[in-house]
């Protein structure tokens, strides 16, 4: 846990701060050139902003030619505050309004329209003057088979996102409608789905594109958007899928898609974010009771709402620190880590095998770096702990922690500021 006592050593997690996420900065530019060397040069990385929305992670990869992948309207704004440049955004939402879809179109940003209902809006935008080119894919959903988690697999035969493949001749009539219409979009899930089923779903709709070429003409598609879906390694037994392991399973099945004919778009987030960043917690209580020991900490279903509601297929590792950040040794036992909030599900960790712990000590939780701050709970009115990062042995705030106030003002809305 040297990130932890680099950061106490250098004051910037303070004595005053009840928690705190710690960025490695220096690691998340590791990872981001090992994702983007498995795949063609000519790919664009859109990293999901639903991953890790911090502003300065998301300028720190634009800086190193990384695109965004965004699901709303502010994180668009999001992407764009940092530095992502326009045609480097990937706009994907499965209730995009009309209002959006022009905002979108007026910046020049790459569209993945849902369904076929939302090409005919896109559409509308190509009468209205003074409207740039639009550039959009369509998002097909493969029906290949759901993951190990399915509240995170989108590949069934139904799902709420994307045109069934099984509509083949209504997807072929768009593209012999539209023009403007010329990229394929696939997402077949996230943590949870093997090898077989990645390349399954971006198989069938690659084998979709390749017929439409045929069909319609030769570069009639010329992007191939493949999502994400690499999962990250949670438990010290987890042996994931790679980057690398991947685009060979895809270019043993589709050799074509890596050809240079189609340009590629990929918008991982898990797999790049989760392994770069620890939370911690100081142990403000100790509870003993008969077969039970809780350490009450400051974190809880409001930083890791999945893995509280569902800690079957969220779960994470957790280490004992001294109040200096000196990993705890000795004998171990069976420990409840549980958060601060108001209902008795809120245990981001139940039995961690663990060393003595003793209020004033530290939990650090690893692989923190993703789903954890995006997906953040406002239930109890909590404040956002203080983010840092080190880069180059050297640490920032990547953002101050919230006070009682900046809640207030929260609550009460910008029109009351």
């Amino acid at each position: 846990m040297e990130l932890v006592r680099e950061a106490l050593a250098s004051g910037f997690f303070r004595k005053t701060d009840t928690a705190i996420i710690i960025h490695d900065l220096d690691a998340l530019e590791a990872g981001f050139t090992a994702l983007g060397a498995a795949f063609p040069p000519t790919t664009l990385t859109a990293v999901a902003v639903k991953a890790n929305p911090l502003p300065p992670l998301i300028a720190l990869l634009a800086k190193r030619g990384a695109g965004a992948e965004v699901a709303s309207l502010p994180e668009l704004r999001l992407a764009l505050a940092a530095g992502v440049p326009p045609e480097r955004i990937v706009f994907d939402s499965p209730a995009k309004t009309r209002e959006e879809l022009r905002e979108a179109v007026r910046l020049g940003v790459h569209v993945n329209a849902d369904n076929l209902d939302e090409l005919d809006r896109l559409a509308e935008l190509t009468a209205e003057p003074g409207m740039p080119e639009i550039s959009a894919g369509l998002r097909i959903n493969p029906q290949t088979g759901l993951g190990r988690i399915r509240a995170t697999s989108v590949a069934g035969s139904y799902s709420k996102f994307g045109v069934p493949l099984q509509e083949r001749p209504r997807i072929k009539a768009a593209f012999a409608r539209y023009p403007w219409l010329h990229g394929l979009h696939v997402h077949v899930g996230s943590q949870g789905c093997p090898l077989d089923l990645l390349v399954a779903g971006s198989a069938a709709v690659f084998d979709l594109a390749e017929e439409i070429n045929r069909e319609q003409g030769p570069g009639r598609i010329s992007l191939f958007d493949l999502g994400g879906g690499l999962p990250a390694a949670y438990r010290e037994t987890d042996r994931p899928v790679t980057a690398r392991t991947y685009t060979i399973a895809l270019a043993a099945r589709c050799p074509e898609l890596f050809s240079g004919a189609y340009r590629l778009v990929t918008e991982f987030g898990r797999v790049l974010h989760a392994p770069c960043a620890v939370a911690v917690s100081r142990v403000e209580y100790v509870k003993r009771q008969p077969g039970h020991r809780t350490a009450i900490l400051h974190l809880g279903a409001d930083a890791f709402v999945r893995e509280c509601y569902n800690p079957k297929f969220w779960p994470h590792q957790a280490v004992a620190l001294d109040p200096n950040g000196v990993e705890k040794k000795g004998k171990t036992a069976i420990w409840h880590l549980a958060g601060p909030l108001c209902f008795s599900g809120d245990f981001p960790i139940r039995q961690a095998r663990l060393p003595r712990i003793e209020p004033g000590d530290l939990v650090a939780i690893r692989d923190a770096g993703a789903y954890a701050l995006s997906m953040w709970s406002r239930y109890n009115s909590r404040q956002i702990p203080r983010i840092i990062g080190r880069r180059n042995s050297r640490f920032s705030v990547l953002r101050e922690r919230e006070e009682p106030m900046d809640v207030v003002r929260f609550w009460l809305g910008s029109g009351e500021r």
